[in-house]
């Protein structure tokens, strides 16, 4: 089947050109495609492809559903196959879309009467970006644990007061060491919603301390990154 790619950037229903790279460090990176007719909720994901490709992966949609494009957080994994792949990709190239997928949403039957807490860890912010950029209102704190400062992805657009940086390999950030110590150190009230997404042993710790603190397991959210 030929491929017209003198149209608009979109392409096909599943078929996107690529609008822009943006680097964040050196491994870390916003890939930025057309959202066009594409819907979807905060918190959800999709799966890429790229041309010619046989394998694909999944990856949480970072841009809020107000953005002009369709964005995801990308860290290159040393060594690996599809992550270096995406890295040398840029503006114009083809990749496929498939999506949205995912229940990881924000309970907006709680939006004006409960605190937000989302715990990340890693590139497992990027649902949080979503949430807090498609409901700028919600009463929110950010708790973000990476092992160097320079991996806290556009800090900036987060609340100062909202927003932790916990560091396990250095000390320029809000908190020297891993972001479930200060989970055990900070008390929340109790008309709290969690929502965690990242690795899954900062899940599982994450969860035993807030049923520790006295959360039942319906306040808490889960998206696991493998």
């Amino acid at each position: 089947m030929a491929i017209n790619t003198n149209t608009d950037l979109q392409i096909d229903v599943h078929f996107y050109k690529i609008v822009n790279i943006r680097n964040l460090t050196e491994n870390t990176f916003i890939l930025s495609l057309p959202k066009s007719r594409f819907k979807y909720v905060a918190g959800q994901h999709i799966s890429l492809s790229i041309m010619g490709d046989y394998q694909n992966r999944e990856y949480s949609i970072y841009s809020s559903e107000e953005n002009k494009n369709l964005e995801i957080l990308v860290k290159e994994v040393e060594g690996g196959y599809f992550s270096p792949k995406l890295k040398h990709l840029k503006p114009g190239d083809l990749v496929e879309v498939h999506g949205p997928f995912g229940k990881f949403n924000l309970d907006t039957k709680k939006q004006h009467t409960h605190k937000h807490v989302f715990i990340a860890s890693g590139t497992g912010i990027a649902p949080f970006h979503s949430m807090i950029k498609s409901y700028p209102n919600i009463d929110y704190q950010l708790i973000h644990g990476v092992r160097y400062a320079s991996e806290g992805y556009e800090k900036a657009e987060y609340e100062n007061n909202r927003y932790a940086l916990c560091t396990s390999r250095d000390n320029r950030s809000d908190f020297k060491g891993r972001l479930t110590e200060y989970l055990k150190q900070t008390n929340f009230e109790k008309n709290t919603c969690f929502y965690l997404c990242g690795n899954s042993d900062m899940i599982f710790d994450s969860m035993e301390i807030l049923k520790e603190k006295g959360f039942d397991r319906e306040d808490v959210n889960v998206e696991v990154y493998f």
